[in-house]
């Protein structure tokens, strides 16, 4: 009996001549056909790969450790014999064991993530919200800070600006907080005002200001310091507002000055150019107003007052007491 199949394979190539053409090369070149050998090559070559990595009586271990080190997970590969044996202990379901050896890596990661963001922030370590005295602080500037720690101002690209007499802790608190910022994994950059003009400057010389700039702009926010304290020239200035104008709703700025905005002039040496520069500052901003005593002066009055006190006790001491004879 003919196998229907192939009595309909032998219709379709009497109807159609190519069709016979190509059985014809076929019959005469059987390695035209399709074959899953080479599929089969193809994954017996992957299996000997794998197995070749493995080295004759390897212990688990080993083999394990050179895994979790190929995969970039050093803190699995430092602690999961110690996760190991406390899920022994506690009767640990496999999944509690994977997530709590994750959970170390994540924190391992993170801790280390903060530690770089903080050196390439350069921000002063020593300024903290630990460090600071915000009992000095006017109520409302303290629900201020309570809410840019969260640093939802900088999603919303807004500008921080912090104003306040020489001494009343505008760097001290804008520091602080930009520290609480990078332990939340934001990138921070901090810089004086006069350092970031110099370094303005020199990508203008040299023609790389767009690169300077661009690398300036993978920053979620810019802290510049002392704006306004040391008086600088009009080219200074420009390359500052280029500076404000390309970051403009694109990225925060964060400012302390110790001049009011009528006094900006003297910054900027243009009345347009500082208009446009306080535009730009204020239209997306928060603004702290530090108008308190300053912390050094305040300071040095209470050294002053325990030293005399303490002059006056050592005065009572050395004085003859009376005696009734």
């Amino acid at each position: 009996m003919v196998d229907p199949n192939v009595a309909s394979a032998a219709c379709e190539l009497a109807a159609d001549p190519s069709l016979a053409s190509a059985a014809c090369e076929l019959a005469a070149d059987p390695s035209l056909l399709p074959s899953t050998a080479g599929d089969a090559s193809r994954t017996n070559d992957a299996s000997r790969t794998t197995r070749s990595r493995k080295k004759p009586g390897e212990a688990p271990g080993a083999r394990l450790k050179g895994l979790l080190k190929e995969l970039h997970l050093p803190t699995v590969r430092a602690c999961y014999e110690e996760i190991a044996h406390m899920a022994l202990q506690e009767s640990l379901s496999y999944e509690r064991f994977l997530l709590e050896l994750l959970e170390r890596e994540q924190e391992v990661r993170r801790s280390n993530r903060v530690q770089r963001l903080l050196r390439e922030s350069r921000l002063p370590l020593e300024k903290t919200l630990e460090t600071f005295e915000m009992g000095r602080l006017p109520l409302k500037v303290r629900q201020q800070v309570s809410s840019l720690v969260e640093g939802s101002f900088l999603d919303r690209r807004e500008n921080l600006l912090s104003f306040g007499n020489p001494g009343s802790g505008k760097t001290h608190l804008l520091c602080a907080i930009s520290q609480e910022l990078v332990q939340k994994g934001r990138r921070i950059l901090y810089t004086t005002s006069s350092q970031l003009v110099q370094e303005l400057l020199i990508g203008k010389r040299d023609l790389t200001l767009s690169r300077v700039l661009r690398r300036l702009s993978a920053y979620e926010g810019l802290l510049i310091d002392d704006l306004g304290y040391v008086q600088q020239s009009r080219e200074e200035m420009e390359v500052l507002f280029t500076l404000l104008a390309e970051r403009y709703e694109r990225g925060s700025v964060l400012i302390t000055s110790n001049l009011p905005f009528s006094k900006w002039e003297s910054i900027f040496k243009d009345p347009m150019t500082t208009a446009a520069a306080i535009d730009r500052l204020v239209h997306h901003s928060v603004i702290l107003e530090l108008n308190i005593p300053s912390y050094r002066i305040e300071g040095a009055r209470k050294e002053q007052a325990r030293g005399a006190q303490g002059a006056r006790e050592v005065r009572s001491s050395q004085e003859p007491s009376e005696t009734i004879s």
